[in-house]
């Protein structure tokens, strides 16, 4: 299962964001069902980064959420409201 957080990140708190950003996936990477994750930044649109991570389900990651709810909060202003919970489809 693919996790993907989007956030709109002005340019004068990019710095701010990225240690944030990386502390939420030290803390998720904690959590039971964790794959691997990782921060990006848009090429095309610099203020457009993506928190991604991979879980062994949804019931996992949305479980390491509330885990990790207090690392993600000082960025939640910055989040782009949008589902974030993407399942793997399987070649017809």
């Amino acid at each position: 299962m693919l996790a993907l957080i989007r956030y709109s990140v002005p340019h004068g708190r990019t710095e701010e964001f990225l240690a944030q950003a990386h502390d939420i996936v030290d803390t998720l990477a904690a959590q039971p069902g964790y794959v691997r994750g990782r921060v990006s930044r848009s090429v095309d649109e610099p203020e457009l980064w993506a928190l991604v991570s991979e879980w062994e389900g949804a019931g996992f990651y949305r479980r390491a959420l509330g885990a990790a709810r207090m690392a993600m909060y000082p960025l939640m202003t910055l989040m782009i409201n949008e589902p974030s919970a993407f399942e793997d489809v399987e070649r017809g």
